[in-house]
């Protein structure tokens, strides 16, 4: 899927979010500047956030709860993460039982990003135009690509 420009890019992410529902992981993929954190706005933003949804780069995990979004979600950005296993300390696996984890830089939980993610990477950081791909597993058939 071709996203020309930001505005696409959280179009995306809005059209995503109709299709959401508790324990669902989105791993987003991609380099500095592909637009992960601007896919993810898109998301909360179509979940029904009205205010701003600061990067959770510095504090690891951002939560959102009803009623200021439609379900529970969890924006974690990996980046700053050394190691897979400081993972396990953020408790992604306890929220995941009633929350929508939003994973960027997916790559620094090693082997524990659950094999049902569904994993989306937009590349083109820099450039108007933005590549977003996705790597759809079954649990995902029929919400991907949302409509």
């Amino acid at each position: 899927m071709i996203l020309i420009g930001p505005e696409a890019v959280e179009a995306a992410g809005a059209a995503l979010a109709g299709v959401l529902r508790p324990g669902d992981v989105l791993a987003l993929s991609g380099e500095l500047g592909a637009g992960k954190t601007t896919l993810a706005r898109g998301i909360l933003r179509g979940l029904g956030l009205e205010g701003e949804a600061p990067s959770p780069t510095f504090t690891l995990v951002q939560t959102y709860e009803p009623p200021e979004t439609r379900l529970p979600v969890w924006h974690c950005d990996l980046y700053r993460l050394d190691d897979p296993d400081e993972a396990i300390e953020l408790g992604l696996d306890e929220a995941r039982a009633s929350a929508v984890l939003l994973i960027e830089w997916p790559e620094r939980l090693g082997g524990f990003l659950p094999a049902d993610a569904l994993r989306l990477r937009l590349d083109g950081a820099g450039a108007p135009e933005r590549s977003l791909t996705a790597d759809v597993p079954p649990g995902w058939e029929g919400r991907w690509p949302p409509r």
